[in-house]
Parts: structure tokens; sequence; C-alpha cells
């Protein structure tokens, strides 16, 4: 395609954490597939967390969709045998490429470098694979400067890599200098550029933190300016998206990289806009939104292959990375009464953020329960979440709207904590008498689970209930949307992240060490709880109330 100019692109997807999410997903491949993409590409989970989903979900683009497929591997946090092992089963299921990455510099592994792996699928298989790493238009973030970085990714060319996938990209012009410069030092393999549009702009935001991606300032500034409103945003990630494309073409780059998040109408769109589907049996870009379009977080549907690519638990990333960098915003805690008055402080404004809050002050719309929040952290139920009810809200509220203009939403009160063992029991209690009015899920790390959101009285809990909507919006010439719901399995999946950051965040400091113990302790015996109050029409919520000494 390079050789003869000819655009193309592809699409990157990551395994679904739930299964219904993993079906949902194979339906969208397929008819995403029919445009013609040159190949398709799975992510994979740190230190292999994901390798078997990741492993039967390239299988399945490969060997039932007929998609040129490349499967992402990474080197820390794996041993040998676990490479070695992955390799043999992606040739087994007739993966032909590998994104060879390095992962998290913070996890021991068998390789310290992507260069390394390389080297070693090459001496391992031969000319087997075709071959691809990561490369970086702004320098990695590790890198001493941009100069040092494109020597790093020489090397990896060296060692055998066939072609680059670059970080994403917002700002062409970065990239087309970048592309330069890998010429001048001999970087001669094709160099395909990622492209992520614009999804939702506190995703949007949170992706900016962490990579530390240019962002055009008019870019900015138009986002900046329909923040509060969901499809405005969408529609200027498409067409910024577009527009970099086309720049990138017009300098001489002919291949893009979608990253989808899982989602299709957006990406669909940007392909119609630049007429880049393929011709045989062309897929209809969808013209309106699909049904999980809106953003799709922690809390969103977990049929939904795209549940949890949003609005996850901070990536520990976020967490580490500030330890590792020297940073003190959540200093060395020894006690539970030093890890309260951090969340305390998060929730009051004087902490920026927490390990669990993706680096992500409260939200403005938080401040109608500010003093409630504030209260019950002083006592002890430490929040990760929370949000006011909401009765018809115009969807164009600056604080409180989101999607289409026109509109108006809806929304529970909740709030979602966690709980020490000696305060369970009798919060607990309170929950069970408070009736039907409240919802509640709890569980611990032990793989206690507790509910009252049950199918039927004769539900013993084991099928996981019906949803709770927590967040719904009425728009004209569209079915109500329900961007955020809970039920078992969603929170099920999200209990085990947010026990995971207590681990992580231990790991920082010396094992033994006060800091260590205290943090592991909390991991194990507090407890996760969510409350939700289904009386959406009273501002002042119920739930305050249950949370006393």
């Amino acid at each position: 395609a390079e050789e003869s100019g000819t655009p193309y692109f592809s699409f990157e997807y990551f395994p679904p954490k739930t299964e219904q999410g993993l079906v949902n997903l194979y339906d969208r491949i397929q008819r995403m597939g029919r445009s013609g993409p040159a190949f398709v590409a799975v992510t994979w989970g740190a230190g292999g967390t994901t390798a078997q989903r990741t492993l039967e979900l390239s299988e399945a683009c490969q060997g039932i969709y007929g998609l040129n497929t490349l499967m992402h591997m990474t080197c820390t946090k794996m041993s040998l045998a676990q490479v070695d092992a992955a390799l043999v089963s992606a040739r087994s299921a007739g993966i032909r490429n590998i994104l060879a990455l390095r992962g998290d510099a913070w996890e021991d592994g068998c390789f310290a470098y992507a260069a390394d792996l390389v080297r070693h699928i090459r001496r391992t298989h031969g000319d087997y694979f075709c071959i691809g790493v990561a490369g970086y238009p702004e320098g990695h973030i590790e890198a001493a400067d941009r100069d040092a970085d494109l020597a790093f990714l020489a090397e990896k060319v060296r060692a055998g890599a066939d072609f680059v996938v670059s970080q994403l990209v917002y700002d062409a012009g970065i990239f087309v200098e970048w592309l330069k410069k890998c010429r001048a030092k001999g970087i001669a393999c094709p160099i395909v550029p990622g492209v992520l549009p614009v999804q939702s702009y506190q995703s949007f935001r949170r992706l900016v933190h962490l990579t530390k991606v240019a962002v055009p300032e008019e870019l900015q500034q138009a986002l900046d300016a329909v923040r509060a409103n969901d499809q405005a945003v969408k529609d200027l990630g498409v067409a910024h998206a577009v527009e970099t494309v086309r720049r990138l073409q017009k300098a001489g780059v002919f291949g893009v990289h979608f990253t989808t998040l899982n989602l299709e109408a957006t990406v669909m769109r940007v392909i119609g806009a630049l007429d880049l589907e393929g011709t045989a049996d062309q897929h209809p870009v969808p013209a309106k939104a699909v049904w999980d379009d809106f953003p799709n977080g922690r809390w969103g549907d977990a049929r939904s292959p795209a549940f949890g690519n949003l609005g996850s638990y901070a990536s520990t990333y976020g967490a580490v990375t500030q330890q590792l960098d020297g940073g003190s915003a959540w200093g060395a805690p020894r006690s539970a009464e030093d890890i309260g008055e951090l969340f305390v402080g998060f929730v009051t404004g004087s902490v920026a953020s927490l390990p669990w809050s993706d680096d992500e002050p409260v939200q403005p719309e938080t401040g109608r329960i500010a003093g409630e929040l504030e209260r019950v952290n002083r006592l002890g139920f430490w929040t990760l979440a929370s949000q006011p009810a909401l009765d018809g809200v115009a969807s164009s509220d600056a604080t409180h709207g989101w999607g289409p203009r026109g509109g108006y939403v809806y929304q529970k009160a909740f709030v979602e904590c966690f709980v020490r063992q000696p305060m369970f029991p009798a919060l607990l209690s309170r929950l069970q008498a408070a009736g039907p009015r409240v919802t509640y899920y709890a569980a611990n790390r032990g793989g206690d689970f507790i509910t009252n959101a049950y199918k039927d009285d004769d539900d013993d809990g084991g099928g996981g209930g019906l949803a709770t909507v927590l967040t719904w919006g009425v728009f004209p010439g569209r079915a109500v949307v329900q961007p955020t719901q809970i039920d078992k399995m969603n929170f099920l999946a999200w209990r085990t992240d947010a026990f995971h950051t207590w681990t992580e965040w231990a790991a920082v400091f010396p094992e033994g060490s006060e800091q260590d113990a205290v943090l592991r302790e909390m991991a194990d015996s507090c407890w996760l709880v969510n409350v939700i109050d289904n009386e959406y029409k009273d501002a002042v919520s119920g739930i305050w109330g249950l949370f006393t000494a």
C-alpha cells in the first residue's frame, strides 16, 4: 500500500471484561471488518493478565472473520516460559503478526526492553512473525530527550522489527517532522500513525494527562467550549480526526491505525468521511449513535464491548508513576487515620487526587453534596465515587448536563466507599432496614458478596439481579439513553480493580515497611460498598443518614 500510495487503515480492540461484552464485540468486529481494514490489533493486559482472552479474540479475528490480526505482547511481569508459551499459542492459532512492547517499567520481567523481546522472537521463530514496535513522535516520557528515544526506536528496528505503530497523534505536523527524523536516522520500515478520535471530554483529559500527548490549542479550546455537550464533543472528535488524517495523507503518510476503545460509531464516521472503505461488501457507516455510544465506563452496561474503557479506577499507572517520580501527594501513610485524612483532603480539595481517582479532582456536580461527603469520610467511610439526585435537568446544563441538546437528564443519588470490617456490620444492618428505597452492593477481597438487587423473591443472588440504572437521559428523536448502571457483573469486575489498587500502592514502599503493611491490611480488611437511593425525586437523598458513627 505504501509503495503504491494507497490509503489504508486498521483497527485496535481490547479484550472485554465480560463474556457478554466479548460476544457483542465479535458482532462489532464482523461489521467493522467489512469496511476493509488492512489489519486489526488486539491489546495485551499488563503481565499477561488478559493473555487467554487476547489469544481467543485474536484467533477469532484471524480464523473466523478472516482479518489479518496483530497480537500485542508485553515482556514485563512475564517469565520467559510465559512469553514462549504465548508465541507458540499464537503460532498454533495462525497468527502471523506480533506488536512487541515493553510494558510498564516498574514491573520486572524476562526482558528489560522491547528490543530484547524482538530479538528473542527472531531467534526462536525466525521470520514466521511480522513484528511491529511502538514509536513516540514526542519522545517516550522516560527518555532523556527525543534524540535518545529515536535511537531506541532505531535499535528496535535493527533487532528485527518490520514496522512501527506510533503513539496517538493529534497534531499531524509533529508526526510528519518526526517521520522525517526517523528516515534520516535510517529507519526505513513503514511507520503508521495512531489515531483515537475524541470520544468524551473527561476521557480525553485523562488520556492527555497520562500520555502527555500534544494537543493543538485550537482543538483544546473547541473542546472546552462544548465540554458539557457529549454529542458535540463526539462531532468535534470526528472532524478533527478526519482533518488529521487528511493532513497526513497530503504529507505522504497513507496509513492510519485507529484505536477504537471497542466503540464503533465514531471511528466508522471517520472512515466514511475519508471515503476509506473497501469496495467489496461495504459496511454502511452508522448515521446515528449505536446503543452504547455514549461514555461507557465503570458503571456502564456490562454487555457493551466497551465496558470499563473510559471510567475505570485509576490505573495505578497514575499512582505509581507519581510516587516513583518523587511525588508526595499521598505522603507515606502509616495508619488508617493517615489514609482517612487523604480521603478527607480529596473531597475538600486540599488533595488533588487519589490512587482511585484517575488523577482527576472532585467533579463540580458534587458541590451539592460536598458537606455530606466530608462528614462521611471523617467518620471513616472512604468515598470513591458519588453523585446527587437529578430530576429532569436540561441536557445543556453546564454542571449536570450531558448528551445532545434539547433533552433532559436524570440520576439517582449514590455513593461508593471503602468500609473497614469493624464498621461494616452496623452499616449492613442499616442498609437492610432501609427497604426497597435503597439498593446496595457490597464485596470484600476474599470473595464475599452481598446485595439486595435480586431478580425475584426466589433468586438467592447467584444470578446477580437486574441492573440498577443510575443515570438516564431523554432526547429528541432517540430512545431513552442509560449510560450508567450497576449490576452484579460490573460491580464485581471493578471490585477486583479497586482492591488491586491497594496492593499496587503498597508495592511502591519497601516490603515489610509500615506503609506496605497498613495498605495491604486495608486491602484485606475493607469492604467495597455501593449504595443507591431509588427515590431520585428527593433532592436531599436519604442515603446519607445511613452513614453514621
